[in-house]
């Protein structure tokens, strides 16, 4: 797991550039699927079983926040604007890669001098401040990066103590890696079920890739798969859940009451640690678009618990990820 983590997190998908994350999920599911493709949106859609007479679709998002290229200066620094919710408290003096048709290029964030500050340094940066520098003259980064290419952190992954994992895009990539072993336990023990796992695109941005998704497979139910806010200092107990404990099942009046209690039941059932997530509201995760799509499909929402959303530095656990996995086999092996 921490080897496909590590694969999955390290490679450059930004909000609309997803393509390379694709071919590597494409190549991993293919070892369980019996059809896979990549559509016109960089979605990665595969099968497992007969789809025929019932229809369970997974999905997980495969974007990351990041950057785009807006402008270049006569000085050679880049200016950019954000991809998705991007933290600007964390993004000063960070590492970046460029992303151009060619090559990928380092970059890090201008940063001021505290001594040059006027007494504002603690504060995040505007998005207008933020440029980029390469190291390259003007006349280099000019002729090496295109306005449009896209910028993704550039983080070494670290496997922290008590099996935790630390790297960008673990939103979503854990995700990710989840629905890939739940294929692999059914490629094992299959289900008397089709599923479709469905790798998504641009949900940062727009969640495009779920509605496309979600309307071309018009499954009978979905699981959408997300990270949700861990337990850190500085966030209440209310509003988040604990690193290790199991998934967080959401409670929501846009998702189906009957796919959230079944997974909960057959959590208790068969011991697998578990946590309940409640919003008033919409989710903010791909399953409030496919529970709206087409004439509306039934969804239900499980998060693994995040810590350090949206930074260089998000932390999840490896055991809420094969926890996750062991809910949604379950779910599959009993759902018809």
């Amino acid at each position: 797991m921490i080897e496909l983590l590590t694969q999955l997190c390290t490679a450059k998908g930004v909000s609309g550039d997803e393509l390379s994350v694709s071919q590597i999920i494409e190549k991993e599911i293919s070892k369980y699927a019996e059809s896979v493709v990549i559509d016109r949106n960089n979605n990665v859609l595969a099968i497992i079983g007969d789809t025929t007479d019932h229809n369970i679709m997974l999905d997980a998002h495969i974007d990351e926040i990041g950057f785009v290229v807006t402008y270049i200066d006569d000085e050679g620094f880049i200016k950019v604007s954000s991809c998705g919710g991007m933290d600007y408290r964390v993004v000063q003096d960070t590492r970046f890669k460029i992303i151009t048709e060619k090559q990928e290029i380092s970059a890090v964030v201008c940063c001021m001098p505290p001594h040059l500050s006027d007494g504002g340094e603690d504060k995040a940066p505007c998005a207008d401040s933020i440029y980029l520098d390469t190291g390259l003259t003007a006349s280099e980064v000019k002729e090496m990066v295109g306005i449009g290419d896209f910028v993704a952190f550039d983080v070494t992954p670290v496997k922290l103590m008590n099996n935790r994992f630390s790297c960008c895009s673990t939103d979503n990539r854990a995700g990710c890696a989840v629905l890939l072993r739940t294929a692999q336990m059914l490629k094992e023990d299959p289900a008397n079920t089709g599923v479709t796992f469905a790798f998504t695109s641009q949900e940062e941005t727009y969640g495009k890739g779920a509605m496309t998704s979600a309307y071309s497979v018009n499954p009978d139910e979905a699981i959408s798969i997300d990270v949700s806010f861990a337990q850190q200092k500085g966030v209440s107990e209310v509003e988040s859940g604990k690193l290790g404990e199991g998934a967080m099942i959401c409670i929501s009046p846009v998702l189906s009451k009957k796919i959230y209690n079944k997974l909960i039941a057959l959590a208790n059932k068969h011991e697998i640690p578990y946590q309940i997530e409640v919003t008033g509201g919409i989710t903010g995760t791909n399953g409030d678009k496919i529970s709206v799509t087409r004439s509306g499909i039934p969804t239900a929402v499980v998060s693994i618990p995040q810590r350090n959303m949206h930074t260089p530095a998000e932390i999840i656990s490896i055991d809420d990820i094969e926890n996750t996995a062991r809910l949604l086999f379950e779910y599959i092996k009993e759902a018809y």
